[in-house]
């Protein structure tokens, strides 16, 4: 078994900890996907890949926080820890507007 590039932490918080993969965070159907690079967030507006070998390809990780294996149900509020140490909180209850990822918490190493 492969090691992750990204941890869960607590109930609702992600760690990214590998450089070459951005995490294309999937949170079911109704809400749009969200790329986490090492510096930063973005809703995703390319086409999400059909499967876990096509984000390889395109040096992503595709995260379902839906799955058994993240969080096992959808999130309104997650937060996201990147590598150059800022973490970010995603709103999907504020999907459309400036307040839909902002920075929760920028700790300089």
């Amino acid at each position: 078994m492969t090691e992750k590039p990204f941890l869960v932490s607590g109930r609702n918080t992600i760690i990214h900890k590998v450089r070459k993969l951005d995490l294309l965070l999937l949170n079911g159907d109704d809400y749009p996907p969200v790329l986490v690079t090492h510096k930063g967030l973005k809703e995703y507006t390319g086409n999400v890949p059909d499967n876990k070998r096509d984000a390889k390809m395109m040096d992503m990780e595709m995260v379902d926080i839906t799955s058994g294996e993240v969080f096992g149900d959808e999130k309104t509020l997650l937060f996201v820890q990147t590598l150059n140490g800022k973490e970010f909180k995603i709103d999907y209850s504020k999907v459309g507007t400036s307040l839909f990822i902002k920075v929760h918490q920028d700790n300089a190493f």
